[in-house]
């Protein structure tokens, strides 16, 4: 049988219902195997939090759990981690995990006590892929409710995700029909993610968080702009400071689908003032992927042309 080791980290997946009526991260590794009529797998329980507690630290800590299991002979991983963040997280792995082996992450819409949980074949469906000898190559995915994404464009709703789908698992097998882009940094990251914060513009909104976010020591930030890419004259000025301080300045949208560009007399100025456009990419998985072109040492610019 392949070898996949299961790294649980928490999240949905694992929660049951306390006292009080609140979810919390309850179940290790063996009880998820347990109730997925899965077995024989090797299990690392490294975190159980909600995945809203799980950031850059812990990025590094999953992704040395991940190297571990690899490096000990497993030919697959599967990670199991809470929705919320889980498109940083997957993004943040595919850009630092270069071999072959497929590292699938999942989780759950609903907790591990509910009637209708389902968690137990979104992790069948994870193991199905991670075991598979077709998945070699493809590098991290997110397997949901019987579809297999790519982590770069994948974006959380309120029923699941949307994003680029690269196949699909089932008990009748794993399909993978589609081309999956896979952004990495194959000379490696030359530090620790760094400070990357967003801020959000809104009507009338200033450049006061702008200039809080550069005095606390961000090395980056991600505007999130309005329409496709456009601010204040205010936040603009914010902007030029920014980048004459150093700091990488990077525009989002926060209109879903739209497409960043320097169209409007607003977004060119936000580009004479030395802001890099994110094209389609959405404002978390552009701060993940400013963090890596900045540990790496790459340029923005064409990071974020190539990827973004």
């Amino acid at each position: 049988m392949t070898r996949v080791v299961v790294v649980t980290t928490g999240g949905t997946i694992a929660t049951s219902t306390d006292a009080d009526g609140v979810a919390r991260p309850t179940h290790g590794g063996t009880d998820l195997l347990s109730t997925a009529g899965t077995a024989n797998r090797r299990v690392v329980d490294l975190l159980a939090l909600d995945s809203s507690e799980i950031g850059p630290p812990e990025w590094q800590l999953i992704g040395g759990a991940v190297a571990a299991a690899i490096g000990d002979g497993a030919h697959g991983v599967v990670v199991t981690h809470g929705t919320d963040t889980m498109e940083e997280t997957a993004l943040w792995l595919d850009l630092v995990h270069h071999g072959p082996e497929p590292v699938v992450l999942t989780g759950a819409m609903r907790s591990a006590d509910s009637p209708d949980a389902d968690g137990p074949g979104n992790l069948r469906d994870a193991l199905a892929v991670a075991g598979d000898p077709r998945a070699e190559g493809t590098g991290v995915t997110v397997c949901m409710a019987g579809t297999v994404w790519q982590p770069l464009g994948l974006t959380k709703t309120g029923s699941g995700f949307t994003g680029v789908a690269i196949g699909a698992a089932s008990p009748d097998g794993v399909v993978l029909d589609g081309v999956k882009r896979r952004p990495s940094f194959a000379g490696g990251l030359a530090e620790a993610p760094p400070r990357v914060d967003v801020v959000a513009t809104y009507a009338g909104s200033d450049a006061v968080a702008l200039d809080a976010c550069v005095a606390a020591g961000a090395r980056g930030v991600v505007l999130e702009a309005m329409g496709s890419g456009n601010a204040g004259p205010d936040v603009v000025d914010g902007v030029r400071r920014a980048t004459a301080r150093g700091v990488t300045v990077v525009v989002s949208t926060r209109v879903p689908g739209a497409r960043v560009s320097a169209r409007y007399g607003p977004g060119l100025a936000l580009a004479e003032a030395g802001a890099v456009p994110v094209p389609v990419l959405g404002t978390p998985q552009a701060r993940v992927l400013l963090m890596a072109a900045l540990a790496a040492g790459a340029d923005v610019g064409d990071v974020f042309t190539e990827w973004a």
